[in-house]
């Protein structure tokens, strides 16, 4: 089954009680959103499966990725949003590669959005609305800055999209943007 943007919705809380996961969700999918409609892809899909990416991470922290095939192949959906799910995990807690392009958005955006959550807390506004790019690449190159966000899969996942890091922050941005509201931001 491919479930609509309800239907995905749904199953997430189903599987995710922390409300900062649920937005975390929310944020990685209005990215994807963004980055399939630069790409002129299906922004439902690549949304559903930025949404599900952690659909297993409060139940089974030790296993994120590995228990996500179980949760989904009983709730019968779709192979591909499995994989897609999976392989966002690639070479942090798996090993199944992201093979697609809307993969390897999913494995370049979710480090990032909470990076850009984060600098956006610390602004003024709090906001991502007067966020611009520099600002987030300032907090990049600050390790000691947000230090659980893995700054090298960021950069590697913008390297397997073929953009540069900019484009991927100012992107990841402006899909941010468009939900900032359910985001707190």
């Amino acid at each position: 089954m491919r479930p609509n943007r309800e239907q995905a919705e749904a199953l997430l809380r189903k599987y995710v009680k922390t409300e900062s996961q649920i937005i975390h969700a929310k944020s990685v999918e209005s990215a994807m959103r963004f980055f399939a409609g630069i790409y002129g892809e299906d922004k439902e899909f690549w949304g559903i499966c930025g949404m599900l990416h952690d659909i297993d991470y409060d139940l089974f922290p030790e296993e994120h990725c590995i228990k996500a095939k179980d949760i989904l192949e009983a709730e019968d959906i779709d192979s591909d949003i499995i994989h897609a799910v999976q392989s966002h995990g690639y070479g942090i807690c798996c090993d199944i590669e992201p093979m697609n392009l809307m993969e390897k958005t999913l494995f370049a955006v979710d480090e990032l959005t909470g990076l850009i959550s984060a600098t956006a807390i610390m602004r003024p506004s709090r906001s991502v609305m007067d966020l611009e790019t520099k600002s987030v690449k300032k907090k990049f190159k600050d390790k000691r800055f947000a230090a659980k966000i893995d700054r090298s899969t960021i950069e590697r996942g913008a390297e397997m999209m073929g953009i540069s890091l900019d484009e991927l922050i100012e992107n990841t941005i402006l899909g941010m943007r468009e939900v900032h509201e359910e985001l707190n931001l």
